[in-house]
């Protein structure tokens, strides 16, 4: 039986049936873990995730990213001193889970069908060792890593669990890291603030054949000092956005804005939100990123369970039904389905006749 997050009954006060339930989606980034008390749910494994399907959004495939689950206790095997061959027991966990979902026996969606792992990159070139083993490890699925960059002096801005140091995108080491993984087919993840963007951008166009994907739209900022100048901050995002933009080699996810750092204060109210609210919200981002990397280059993600902390799964995908209502219907496969597929190298679903 799958567990419940903390805020269950409060998000039992609203449900909606989905919008569009035939249409197939790829939801490109969420979690998967256990033990994690400091969340709304701290346990989310295969049966937990499998329990939002029954919302009826038509999910036929997941990509799994980094959350620091089932590190290795040790390095086992580790010639080298590599701290990061840890890190591959999260890939070999959750490679266990993907090829049970891939049996057929829990359903149409294949859970986990891209997996993100992780890495130090400042180990430099050596940690293509690491690399190696996650690609060992889960051969079918491995497509890329994730070292978050997330930090602000702000103390109401969490930084990472990892600590990264300010300005660790030009750091020499990291980038000797970072030079590994287009050699090897792989793209990496960024996870940062939105003061953070610019040196983002720096770093993609020094990499232009390594393929970068904006987590959560970059992270906007709306609590403490940032909450007192929201259109400045949003002009601010706006404009590190568009120059991102103009680098190539860089999609977009087109969700993950739903935590307490980003301002909107959902989980504080009595009722949850509905989708329209949730869509509301996010519109004025959605609209300027969709804008500058166009529908090829954004995708959506539920960044769940996290993201559960201010809504229902199924609340959370009718409001990007809302957000893409006006598109073509080319413009929606792309967004809710066809680039995560060819980004993380799916299996193309297509129904249509």
């Amino acid at each position: 039986m799958p567990t419940t997050s903390a805020n269950e009954a409060w998000l039992r006060q609203h449900s909606e049936p989905p919008l569009e339930p035939e249409r197939p989606i790829c939801d490109a980034h969420h979690h998967l873990w256990d033990f994690r008390r400091d969340t709304v749910h701290p346990r989310y494994l295969l049966d937990e995730y499998l329990a939002e399907l029954a919302s009826g959004h038509r999910i036929v495939s997941t990509v799994f990213i980094e959350c620091g689950a089932m590190w290795r206790a040790e390095s086992v095997g580790d010639a080298l001193g590599l701290r990061s061959v840890r890190y591959v027991g999260e890939t070999e966990f959750v490679n266990g889970i993907a090829a049970m979902s891939a049996s057929g026996q829990y359903g149409e969606a294949r859970v986990a069908a891209g997996i993100v792992g992780t890495v130090e990159l400042t180990e430099g070139a050596r940690v293509a060792e690491a690399l190696d083993r996650h690609l060992s490890t889960a051969p079918d699925r491995f497509r890329g890593i994730r070292q978050a960059v997330a930090r602000d002096d702000e103390p109401e801005a969490p930084r990472h669990r990892t600590n990264p140091p300010p300005g660790l995108l030009a750091d020499k080491s990291f980038r000797d890291g970072f030079a590994t993984l287009a050699p090897r087919g792989l793209h990496f993840e960024c996870w940062c603030y939105h003061p953070q963007l610019d040196e983002l951008t720096e770093l993609a166009r020094a990499f232009p054949e390594t393929t970068i994907v904006l987590n959560h739209y970059g992270g906007p900022l709306r609590v403490g000092r940032y909450r007192q100048s929201l259109q400045e901050e949003f002009r601010r995002w706006r404009q590190s956005i568009e120059a991102l933009a103009r680098c190539p080699n860089v999609f977009c996810k087109t969700g993950g804005l739903l935590m307490e750092m980003n301002g909107f204060d959902f989980h504080l109210n009595q009722r949850p939100p509905n989708s329209m609210e949730v869509a509301d919200a996010m519109r004025p981002f959605f609209t300027h990123a969709l804008s500058q990397f166009g529908a090829e280059r954004c995708l959506f993600e539920s960044n769940f369970p996290v993201d559960k902390v201010s809504c229902s799964y199924g609340v959370l995908w009718n409001a990007f039904k809302r957000l893409a209502s006006d598109l073509s219907e080319g413009e929606k496969r792309s967004l809710f389905h066809d680039n995560a597929a060819r980004l993380y190298r799916l299996p193309v679903f297509d129904d249509r006749p």
